[in-house]
């Protein structure tokens, strides 16, 4: 089983858990109360660093509750492997109400992913598909 080291930064700090078993994303929690008001990006403290093994990336990823009944959506969701800095969480409220983050609430959830890293190749031309260049909507409702 692969190792996630946490370094609590503020002594109240919560640690990351996942909620139930099998659950793919870590809980990430608030260690401070912030009011993200509509159409405001918000950024939350979480008291706490992590080493992320080296070959993967800790990828945030929206509460599904709090994106649906209250409209907070994850920005800035990917944390490197040889970051070591505190977990600042940024989110935006694209709801109708403000939204406040209570100390030791949950923000989001992390998910500690594979990295697969690639050889760039710089090409005339690239390999002809079905699709090609068609983009948005092409594939129809």
């Amino acid at each position: 089983m692969l190792s996630l080291w946490i370094k609590k930064i503020s002594d109240d700090a919560t640690i990351p858990s996942y909620a139930h078993p099998g659950d793919a994303g870590l809980d990430l929690f608030a260690n401070e109360t912030v009011i993200v008001n509509p159409g405001v990006v918000g950024t939350i403290r979480t008291g706490i660093a992590v080493a992320i093994p080296d070959g993967y990336v800790g990828l945030c990823w929206d509460k599904s509750g709090l994106s649906v009944k209250h409209g907070i959506k994850v920005l800035a969701g990917v944390i490197d492997s040889g970051y070591r800095g505190e977990l600042v969480l940024g989110v935006i409220n694209l709801g109708t109400e403000p939204y406040t983050f209570e100390k030791g609430h949950k923000v989001m959830q992390m998910l500690i992913q594979k990295v697969e890293e690639v050889k760039i190749i710089v090409v005339r031309e690239l390999t002809e598909t079905h699709r090609g260049e068609s983009g948005f909507g092409s594939t129809g409702k």
